[in-house]
């Protein structure tokens, strides 16, 4: 069994972390089994490294050795990829092709992103961990492959199983042995060291002297975020050393080529948007209703005090306030137009049992939901000077749905 230095040389991978050395060396302990090992971590670790040492000090190591990203394969065909399929088992297939389980017969799989397989291909992957048996595609014939499956993901595996993206058995079988990579900012010791690596690399590439940076420059290095891990890193090492022409590089020039976080992001409305446009319609429908059911109580309180008091002038002064709000006016004097008139009742008609003189009347006012949307949406723009952004947080809808509403309704 190699040692864990002599594997990291030999595979190039940089760096004294506690929690990466531990990733290796189950690696390197699990290699010689044929155990299916998991691979977890964010994009850009480096997780694609942990699967080539397990083959190359495997028993395997000089059978096929095949990586496969089952994100990037459409899903109306990779089960052909990975199983094979016969001729005319659809349209295109003019003649038979072995799948990648046929061909890495008595080698090793890498399955990059195993968390994007659709779930009919999650059943036939089941059942070759299981008892290594697979068919292809338009065939009936069973298939026997003796193949090592490594896979990888950088998903939350447990939240994928509770949306029912991924089958928990086919998880716990690829999971034997789960090897998580940590990522970058938790490594504060080794960017520095991966930084000069790649400085160097790029040096010799481009035939140019290597980058050096100042002790100001490495503390905002080491304290930076970096969400895109070592590809990130990687990526500015290559920048600076291509664009820079001085090669002592200091803290304000290494600045220019961190990202900012969060800088010309579209603004998050509410806490979930993960429902979309649907949640934010519904959001603005509920408003509606709940506006409507409001103005309702104001009339009843309103046409209370007139049939209680019979005084329209006190009335008037008294709910001043309510009917601004009821009728969405700014200045304290309701029109002529607007004032309600008080009809009093013959005594004769008072009495609780007759009720024969009630009349039904129509209201004029709209109650569609979609006039209410309409004028809302109108106000909020009218409020807020047609700028859209401010008029769809008012409203309490995202900015794209606001836009696809003026659309749909010419405003």
């Amino acid at each position: 069994m190699e040692s864990l230095q002599a594997v990291k040389q030999r595979f190039e991978i940089i760096g004294n972390d506690i929690h990466l050395n531990r990733a290796l060396e189950k690696a390197i302990r699990v290699a010689p089994t044929d155990i299916s090992v998991l691979v977890t971590g964010e994009s850009g670790v480096g997780k694609e490294s942990i699967p080539k040492i397990i083959h190359n000090l495997s028993h395997r190591k000089h059978a096929k050795y095949i990586a496969v990203n089952c994100g990037a394969i459409p899903e109306g065909t990779i089960d052909s990829e990975l199983f094979g399929h016969e001729k005319g088992s659809f349209t295109g297939a003019t003649s038979a092709r072995k799948g990648y389980f046929e061909v890495a017969d008595g080698g090793t799989i890498f399955l990059d992103e195993v968390g994007e397989l659709p779930l009919t291909t999650q059943v036939r992957l089941l059942r070759v961990l299981e008892n290594g048996e697979f068919i292809k595609v338009g065939s009936s014939q069973v298939q026997k492959t003796n193949v090592r499956i490594v896979a990888a993901t950088n998903l939350n595996m447990h939240q994928a199983i509770g949306k029912g993206k991924f089958r928990e058995d086919l998880y716990y079988r690829l999971s034997t042995i789960e090897i998580h990579l940590p990522p970058l900012r938790e490594r504060l010791g080794d960017i520095h060291l991966l930084f000069r690596k790649f400085a160097s690399d790029f040096a010799q590439k481009y035939k140019m002297p290597t980058v050096r940076l100042s002790n100001n420059a490495v503390k905002i290095l080491e304290n930076y975020g970096f969400p895109g891990n070592i590809r990130q890193l990687r990526n500015i090492a290559e920048q600076i050393s291509v664009v820079e022409e001085t090669r002592e590089i200091s803290s304000e020039k290494l600045m220019q080529y961190l990202p900012i976080k969060n800088t010309n992001l579209p603004s998050v409305i509410g806490s979930d948007t993960s429902s979309g446009d649907f949640a934010n319609e519904r959001d603005i429908m509920y408003k509606i209703l709940f506006d409507m059911r409001n103005d309702i109580n104001d009339l009843k309180k309103l046409t209370l005090d007139l049939m209680e008091s019979g005084d329209t002038n006190k009335v008037q002064e008294e709910n001043e306030n309510l009917i601004k709000k009821i009728y969405k006016k700014e200045n304290s004097i309701i029109p002529q137009e607007n004032q309600v008139e008080v009809v009093r009742i013959n005594e004769k008609y008072s009495s609780e049992s007759n009720f024969e003189f009630a009349e039904t009347i129509d209201a004029d006012e709209s109650l569609s939901i979609q006039d209410k949307e309409i004028e809302l949406i109108k106000k909020s723009l009218e409020r807020n000077n047609g700028k859209r952004k401010l008029a769809a947080k008012e409203l309490g809808i995202s900015e794209r749905t606001l836009y696809r509403k003026i659309k749909q309704y010419d405003l």
